[in-house]
Parts: structure tokens; C-alpha cells; sequence
């Protein structure tokens, strides 16, 4: 609920004092406290059944919804709220002399608060093993009509949906004798509006995955795509200083929801570095080091300790290194840290830092440590485009040793095939044309975006500092011509990794017989654009 409340100052519009107030509440947390508190400033509180419970179970006066509608509540709790003693409370314009006289007529209380927060149906839709009916059951009716209903009135109404708003609205009543400003009462009904839309989002979302057959298999690309994400900050400036930029969170781990532990502020680059080189270390289970520049890697390593791979990582392309951002899947240690600080780096992510890697990097001041936890699930990838947005699938699927296909009369060898495995990882996150030349566990050189295939080996040769002799070489999509293969061999290259599948696969293969390399191919493409 970042930004969710700016109090104004002492010439602010004030609204009257909030006399009465309906709290429903599936959330607990904090009610009591705020409960108590509206009552010592002479609120009166009107509750539902298991809130209201709660409430005199600890000694704070509240009537019984039900008390005010002369129904009990009724169909398993399907119906607790929805009777126009309530609604008439909260939907009433206090200005419109009409709609009080209705509301004296008919003996119903007008409501100046409304303090909801609704069945948690995205956290049980996660369940494994859900039931259509079990979700039909969770989606909640009562709560979300009060939120509109106070939200729509939000002139007369202030309207509470999480109980990270309970201190400030306090706050600021304890200020203005009981009341909030006209310009709280808005940005609450803003608020309150996004939640509803963000919990019919989510109804929608997970209903649409579930046809007459519940064993459907749910569909990955909705028929309609709703974006609901909270702004979690608010950045410098984007791509360039000219451009605007802000980051939005859908709260599901990853990169957007991670937590700066040190540094000056995360600048839209270094959050498209940052996710880049994440994406890429999350490829290994063992020890691994990622230095990324402009998306790309310009060095890679998996070994037996995460110093040696950072090491490794280095050595490929240490003038590229300067100024990159940096990812590690294990907590960074001291030894690391000690190596990392020798080099001067924008950013960096692991999933935890020790103590002791803190204190070596704490002197560099503008660094950028981010702890960053694992995404729940694969996201859908979005890409704005002129006029809409195109969705895919992330790119998760790995590599199925027992598919590949040797295509040459020499297969590799052991070490050629950890080489060849290894680099097609790295190989997955270049930007096409990609090129990666490697050894088992290392990234040799990288030859990314050119316009043609042949031309990224080139670049990978031109730019590599470490002997290329040896080395294998992995491409992202198929050769389609002998020519690149023909380039690589001239640098000492011994096996290819490639998806196979041009036209001309056949003398691209006999040109690889005929140089004595090994070539095998996965049958998957990695484009990355």
C-alpha cells in the first residue's frame, strides 16, 4: 500500500467526525488495537459475527450487525452485510436531504466508516488440489460490495482495506478531533477500488482455468489479460534521463520484489541487469558467479565454491566486467565479497549475504546489495508493443540430455558434453544471434545480437581473452550455412551445440565431419530479442 496516504497540513478540508464504523475483517491483524482505539475516541463500532466475536472477547463494545438489520446472519454466512440497513448507512449522501430523510424514516445509521478486508482467495487458490466448489466458496460477496459502496461514497465515507492503513488513519484523526481530510477520504477510495479490481482479477483469473471438466488443463494464455501490479517505486528516470520510469511488483518474488540491503538508489538499467543476471544463475545448482553488461553476460562459471566461480566468471571478460552487475545462487561468503570488492560493479543479487560479506562490502557505499528470493511459479513474459502487448510462456524448459541427437560421425567426449551443456545454459540468456564459447563450468567469450549468425562467432573470437583453442561452441538457434561452423573451427573449437532444423543441416554437418568436431543437437531454439 506504498504512497497510499499524504496528510495534509493544518488548511486541509475536513470531513466531520467519524461516529460510527463498520468493521468485517478476514484479517486479523492489528484490529484490536485499532478497534480499541476508535472506540476510546468515542466511535461507535458495528461488526459481523467472528469479527465481533473477537471484539468482546476482549472487552470493546460493538453491536452485532445484525442487531441493525433484524436478521440473523444466514446461509452458511453467505449473507451477513447485504440488507439495506447497511447499505443505505454507507451509500447515503449527507448532503442530499432526501436520502437523510430515508435514512431517518426507515431508522437506519449512517455510517462514516468502513474498515473491510476480504476472504483470501488468492492464497487458497494456490492449494494444490482445489475444488471448483471449495474456490466458489472463497470468493467473497458481502466484502467487496461495502468497499464499493463506501468507496463510491468516499465524500461521506472513509473506507479501510488493509491493516497497513489502520496507524496513519489514527494518526491523522488523533490531529483533527476525529475526522480526515477530503483528500484522505480520495486517495482511501483509490485505493479500495484497486484492491476490489486486483481481487476480481484474480477471481477471474483462476475461474478461467477451470471449465465444466474440472480435469482441464488449465489454460496458460487467458482469453483477456488484466494487469494489476502496485507501484513499489518510484525511479530516477528510465532508459534515458529524458524517459520516466517506476517499478511495479505483482508481490511473486523475483527481482521487483527483492530487498536492497545497501547502495544508492536501483536505477531502471540496473533492474533489467539485475533480473538478467538472476534469470541466468538460477540455471545452475552448483556454486555460480553471472557478470552481466547490457543484458548480456560477459562472464559465467559454475565450480565448487562460489569465490572460484566468481573467479572464473571474471577472467572470461574482465575490461566488460567493470561497471556490470553481478548474480550469485548461493549466499555470498567472505572470500567472495573480498574478491568482489577488488572490482568496481553497480549491483549485485544472491539470495542472502553473510554477516562477514556485509562488513567487507559495507566501505563501498554506493553498491547495490539485493537480496532476492525465488519467483512462486513461471510468470507469463509481456513485451509492450505499438498499439498492445504480446504474452508468452517463460522460457523454462530444459534440456533433456537423453533428446539430444549426435548428428557427426565423432561424438564428444565427457568433458566435451559437460562443456557443451554448460554453455548451452549461458547461451539461453545472450541476446540473439547468441554465441557462447565455453569450457566445462566457464564461459570463455560471448559473441551476442549481430545480424548474422556468422558474424557473432567472429565477435566471440574477436573478443575473447582466454585461449579459444579447446573450447566448444553453443549457438542459440540453428547454422544456416557451414560458414559459422567453418569460423569456429579456425579459433580451435573441438564440439557445437545447436537446435538443428535448417534446410541445409546436412552440409553443415559434413562440414563439421570434416573438420573433426563433434556436434549434437537439442531440437529446442532459445531466441532471445
Amino acid at each position: 500500500m506504498e504512497g497510499w496516504l499524504v496528510l495534509t497540513s493544518a488548511r486541509m478540508s475536513l470531513m466531520p467526525r467519524i461516529e460510527r464504523a463498520l468493521l468485517s475483517v478476514t484479517d486479523k491483524t492489528g484490529i484490536l488495537a485499532f478497534a480499541r482505539k476508535l472506540h476510546d475516541m468515542g466511535v461507535e463500532l458495528i461488526s459481523t459475527g467472528g469479527t465481533a466475536k473477537l471484539l468482546r472477547e476482549n472487552q470493546i463494545p460493538v453491536r452485532e450487525v445484525a442487531e441493525i438489520t433484524g436478521f440473523p446472519e444466514m446461509l452458511d454466512g453467505r449473507v451477513k452485510t447485504i440488507h439495506p440497513r447497511i447499505a443505505g448507512g454507507i451509500l447515503a449522501i449527507r448532503d442530499n436531504a432526501e436520502h437523510m430523510r430515508a435514512l431517518s424514516e426507515h431508522g437506519i445509521p449512517a455510517i462514516q466508516m468502513v474498515v473491510v478486508n476480504l476472504y483470501e482467495f488468492e492464497k487458497f487458490a494456490e492449494k494444490p488440489g482445489v475444488s471448483r466448489e471449495e474456490l466458489i466458496e472463497n470468493i467473497d460477496i458481502g466484502g467487496p460490495t461495502m468497499i464499493r459502496a463506501a468507496a463510491k461514497n468516499f465524500q461521506d465515507v472513509a473506507v479501510i482495506v488493509s491493516p497497513s492503513q489502520y496507524e496513519p488513519v489514527l494518526q491523522e484523526m488523533e490531529e483533527h478531533e476525529g475526522g480526515l481530510s477530503s483528500s484522505t477520504h480520495w486517495r482511501l477510495a483509490q485505493q479500495a477500488f484497486l484492491r476490489t479490481a486486483a481481487y476480481d482479477q484474480a477471481v477471474s483469473a483462476r475461474l478461467l482455468q477451470i471449465g465444466e471438466d474440472e480435469d482441464r488443463a488449465p489454460e496458460e494464455l487467458p482469453a483477456s489479460l488484466h494487469i494489476v501490479a502496485n507501484r513499489t517505486a518510484a525511479l530516477r528516470y528510465g532508459e534515458n534521463p529524458h524517459q520516466k520510469a517506476a517499478l511495479y511488483s505483482f508481490r511473486n518474488g523475483g527481482v521487483a520484489g527483492a530487498e536492497q540491503l545497501q547502495g544508492k538508489e536501483l536505477s531502471y538499467n540496473n533492474l533489467v541487469d539485475l533480473d538478467a543476471a538472476w534469470q541466468l544463475v538460477q540455471e545452475f545448482e552448483g556454486a555460480a558467479a553471472v557478470i552481466i553488461k547490457h543484458t548480456n553476460p560477459c562472464g559465467c562459471a559454475e565450480q565448487n565454491t562460489l569465490a572460484e566461480a566468481y573467479s572464473k566468471a571474471l577472467e572470461a571478460d574482465p575490461v566488460s566486467a567493470f561497471g556490470g552487475v553481478l548474480a550469485f545462487n548461493r549466499e555470498l561468503d567472505k572470500a567472495t565479497a573480498s574478491e568482489v570488492s577488488k572490482l568496481f560493479v553497480e549491483a549485485i543479487a544472491a539470495p542472502a549475504f553473510s554477516d562477514d560479506a556485509l562488513s567487507v562490502l559495507s566501505s563501498k557505499k554506493n553498491l547495490r546489495l539485493v537480496k532476492v528470493s525465488v519467483s512462486e511459479k513461471p510468470e507469463l513474459v509481456l513485451k509492450s508493443i505499438s498499439g498492445g502487448v504480446l504474452a508468452q510462456t517463460a522460457d523454462v524448459a530444459p534440456l533433456d540430455r537423453a533428446s539430444l541427437r549426435v548428428t557427426t560421425v565423432r561424438p564428444p567426449t565427457a568433458d566435451e558434453m559437460r562443456a557443451l551443456l554448460f554453455g548451452w545454459k549461458v547461451c539461453k540468456h545472450v541476446k540473439s544471434n547468441a554465441i557462447v564459447y565455453a569450457r566445462a563450468g566457464q564461459s570463455v567469450s560471448v559473441g551476442a545480437g549481430q545480424m548474422s549468425r556468422v558474424d557473432s562467432v567472429k565477435v566471440g573470437a574477436m573478443k575473447a581473452v582466454l585461449p579459444l583453442s579447446g573450447t566448444v561452441l553453443a549457438s542459440d538457434a540453428f547454422f544456416p550455412f557451414p560458414d559459422g561452423v567453418e569460423e569456429a573451427a579456425k579459433h580451435g573449437i573441438t564440439a557445437v551445440i545447436q537446435p538443428g532444423g535448417s534446410v541445409r543441416d546436412e552440409e553443415v554437418i559434413a562440414a563439421a565431419n570434416r573438420l573433426d568436431l563433434a556436434m549434437v543437437f537439442t531440437g529446442v531454439r532459445h531466441f532471445r530479442h
